[in-house]
């Protein structure tokens, strides 16, 4: 089983968030970084917004260092 990571630091926003959250399932990761993306990012819980989490999903850990921004879309 590979563990998985979604990195916060890798996309800009006001509040420049220094969460990352890893997991040994892709389905723990999903339902923590649901929790983290509504209640402190004020996403909606939608089918739609989970299948593009699931989309930036990592194999690995966490980076110690903040790794480098993506470019908006």
């Amino acid at each position: 089983m590979t563990r998985k990571y979604i990195d916060c630091r890798t996309f800009p926003s006001e509040m420049n968030c220094s969460v990352a959250i890893a997991a040994d399932s892709e389905q723990e990761l999903l339902e923590a970084a649901v929790q983290h993306a509504v209640s402190v990012h004020h996403h909606e819980d939608t089918p739609e917004f989970r299948n593009q989490l699931k989309q930036i999903f990592h194999e690995g850990t966490p980076p110690v260092e903040a790794p480098a921004m993506a470019s908006p879309a």
